[in-house]
């Protein structure tokens, strides 16, 4: 079936055909048809299988462009809120006179009740944010066509049931309800009950969702080896992207500064973050500006990113349906994904019962060694080097170095030699574990060169630089800059990380504040720089 046989408008259509999509997915195929009829519907699908247009497409359809609220979407989370309100925009897109209004704690009131007074379509936002706009009296549910709860079953795990209680009990009464959910659990069965006629039941099986597209594996370890496994993954694999779920805030803490001692760009989602905090992070993570986030389940909630490479369990979710939740935020739009999980203590039956849940084949693997980890870092650099041949630019100034390092008497084949060693050199980092890399004895005397390790990283700060590589900026450029405008001795400056459009540079915490207020706003080369401590 294609959308033009779903009795669906032209200028629907060809937003749907701007998207990219060539065919409704199984949920959009049997939902909206009974949607356009005006039908109340419960649609059971997972996470990542279109639900959004599923009920955006016939909701936007009934809609005419006078100023009053006809749909109304509720969602558990901010960041749902968001991406909802965004792709529904994008199905809007030759029906600009219909506006869309995201609406949600921790951001502006004033500028909600202004738009909401102007006139809005569509209200896409949480329950609380909801209430408080109706107690005002400035949103207003007499005149809705069409309500949606999405992701019904979360905001009654998250105890929103009251606030959807109070909300719906001041809709009118000949509105079109439609609960969207993962899960089927009693307590949208009773809504149901309560505020839906006769509803249509949708029921997409798991198995037509992607997490058939993902490869999943676990690893059978030690408590104590986990963060060291997860790191070796992390460099064989070498994800643009990647999900790290923990089951608790204080976990998610200590690996994220974990990881960040070690030089990797991550930072965590908890609840007990504030929500311009969360705000801020999912922006990096959506960004690129971190690469690895570490999450809890419940903060990822309404997480929707579509890059995503690698989910790795660091803990196993304590809910069979939170595992194809989590592994599901990889393989989206079509692509393949990969899962890592890992297995410690008593984590054997909560396997046996992901398992039978899934009906996956989850493939254990060992933990990967040093050996692997230089092998896959060999071949990496080999295709690196390869493909740079292969392009045969211009390397005169290279030519230059190396023909007057040779004029010194220096071996060409010894000058290679020291540049790749240079390169081979950054997984030194990495602990040997007891049983897969050395014998007891020499375990020890790695922990205290990484305690030393550790204490030195803590004396630093990471600053964050908006230039990069495509601003022809180098190590060299800003190590030269920091010493000429900030006095900033070289031994006093660590790592430097520069990436495409921006960089990292890690100093001395004595150093950090002199710096920042002697380079921000100035110019380098030519380029106006903005430095400020980095939240990584």
């Amino acid at each position: 079936m294609k959308f033009n046989e779903l009795n669906i408008g032209n200028e629907i259509l060809r937003a749907i055909d701007d998207l990219g999509y060539e065919k409704p997915s199984p949920i959009q195929e049997e939902s909206i048809p009974h949607l356009l009829e005006r039908n109340d519907l419960i649609g059971k699908s997972q996470t990542g299988s279109g639900k959004t247009a599923a009920f955006a497409i016939p909701a936007i359809e009934k809609i005419e462009a006078n100023g009053l609220t006809q749909a109304l979407i509720l969602c558990p989370t901010r960041e749902l809120s968001i991406q909802v309100s965004k792709e529904i925009e994008k199905l809007c897109k030759y029906k600009k006179e219909i506006k869309i209004l995201p609406v949600y704690g921790g951001s502006h009131i004033v500028r909600q009740i202004k738009s909401l007074k102007k006139g809005v379509e569509i209200v896409v936002g949480t329950p609380g944010r909801l209430m408080d706009l109706m107690r005002r009296k400035v949103l207003k549910l007499d005149q809705l066509k069409t309500v949606v709860l999405d992701e019904a079953d979360e905001m009654f795990d998250m105890g929103f049931r009251d606030d959807m209680k109070f909300i719906l009990d001041r809709t009118n009464r000949d509105r079109q309800t439609c609960f969207f959910s993962a899960t089927m659990g009693p307590e949208i069965q009773e809504f149901s009950k309560l505020y839906q006629t006769n509803p249509y039941e949708v029921k997409i099986k798991s198995k037509e969702v992607t997490v058939d597209r993902i490869d999943q594996y676990y690893i059978k370890l030690k408590e104590s080896m986990k963060e060291e496994a997860l790191m070796r993954l992390l460099e064989i694999h070498k994800p643009n992207l990647a999900i790290v779920f923990c089951n608790t805030k204080r976990k998610v803490d200590r690996l994220v500064e974990s990881l960040t001692n070690k030089n990797y760009l991550v930072d965590g989602l908890h609840g007990d973050l504030k929500q311009s905090s969360r705000d801020q992070v999912m922006k990096k993570f959506r960004n690129k500006t971190i690469q690895i986030l570490v999450a809890t389940d419940i903060a990822a909630r309404g997480l929707d990113v579509d890059d995503v490479d690698i989910v790795f369990n660091y803990d196993l979710p304590q809910l069979d349906e939170y595992y194809v939740h989590r592994i599901g935020r990889t393989a989206r739009a079509g692509k393949s994904g990969l899962s890592f999980s890992l297995i410690s203590g008593r984590d054997n039956n909560r396997l046996r019962q992901i398992k039978n849940y899934t009906k996956a084949n989850i493939k254990q693997m060992p933990v990967p060694t040093l050996v692997q980890m230089d092998r896959q870092s060999d071949l990496r650099l080999i295709e690196e080097i390869s493909s740079k041949l292969d392009n045969k630019e211009k390397l005169d100034r290279e030519k230059d170095i190396l023909i007057r390092l040779m004029e010194k008497g220096h071996d060409p084949f010894m000058i290679c030699q020291v540049l790749l060693k240079d390169k081979l050199d950054i997984n030194n980092h990495h602990e040997k574990l007891e049983g897969i890399d050395l014998n007891p004895k020499k375990k020890s005397k790695s922990k205290s060169k990484n305690k030393t390790k550790k204490k030195y990283d803590k004396e630093m700060t990471t600053l964050f630089m908006n230039r990069g590589k495509i601003d022809n900026f180098t190590k060299d450029k800003i190590i030269k800059a920091l010493a000429r405008m900030a006095k900033v001795p070289k031994d006093k400056i660590g790592q430097i990380r520069i990436q495409k459009s921006y960089s990292f540079i890690d100093l001395e915490k004595s150093e950090a504040y002199r710096a920042i207020r002697s380079i921000n706003n100035k110019k380098i080369s030519g380029k106006k720089v903005k430095i400020e401590e980095s939240n990584k």
